[in-house]
C-alpha cells in the first residue's frame, strides 16, 4: 500500500498537460472502438474465433465492448483508472495473442501493442492531477 501512496505522490508532483491529454486520449480511443465493436458485432465474433475453440465465446462478446464503453469514459475522466486499465488489460493481452493464433494484422497487432504499453504506464503512473480522483481526493 505504500508502494501506491508513493506512487502518487510522485506522479502528482511530476504531472504534465501532455500525459493527462494522453491519458484522456486514450479514453476516448477505447470508448470510440467499443461504439465499434457494439456497432459491428460480426466484426467482433471473426475477431475472437481463433480463440473461441477453447470456449466461452459468448462471454467474450459481453466483456469486450462493456468493458471498453465504462473503461474509456472512467479512464478519459480519470475515475478509478488503474480499476479500468486492469480491465483492459486481459483484452489486450488477448488481442495481441490472437494475431498469433489467427490471421495475422500487422495493423490490429501494432495498435494493441501500443495501447498495451500506454496502458501499463498509465497503470503505474494513475490519473494525474488534472483527473476525478485527484480531485475527490483534496476535497476530502
Amino acid at each position: 500500500m505504500n508502494n501506491v501512496k508513493s506512487l502518487n505522490k510522485w506522479a502528482n508532483a511530476h504531472t504534465y498537460l501532455p500525459v493527462d491529454l494522453l491519458r484522456m486520449a486514450l479514453g476516448v480511443f477505447l470508448f470510440m472502438k467499443g461504439i465499434y465493436f457494439v456497432s459491428n458485432i460480426q466484426y467482433l465474433v471473426d475477431l475472437i474465433s481463433p480463440i473461441d475453440k477453447i470456449g466461452g465465446g459468448m462471454f467474450l462478446l459481453h466483456y469486450i465492448a462493456p468493458a471498453h464503453l465504462i473503461g474509456g469514459i472512467l479512464i478519459f475522466f480519470g475515475l478509478l483508472t488503474r480499476w479500468a486499465i486492469i480491465a483492459q488489460l486481459p483484452i489486450l493481452i488477448c488481442a495481441i495473442i490472437i494475431n498469433f493464433m489467427g490471421n495475422m494484422h500487422h495493423q490490429n497487432l501494432l495498435l494493441a501493442i501500443l495501447t498495451l504499453g500506454v496502458c501499463i504506464a498509465f497503470l503505474i503512473y494513475g490519473s494525474g492531477k488534472n483527473s476525478a480522483d485527484y480531485f475527490f481526493k483534496m476535497e476530502q
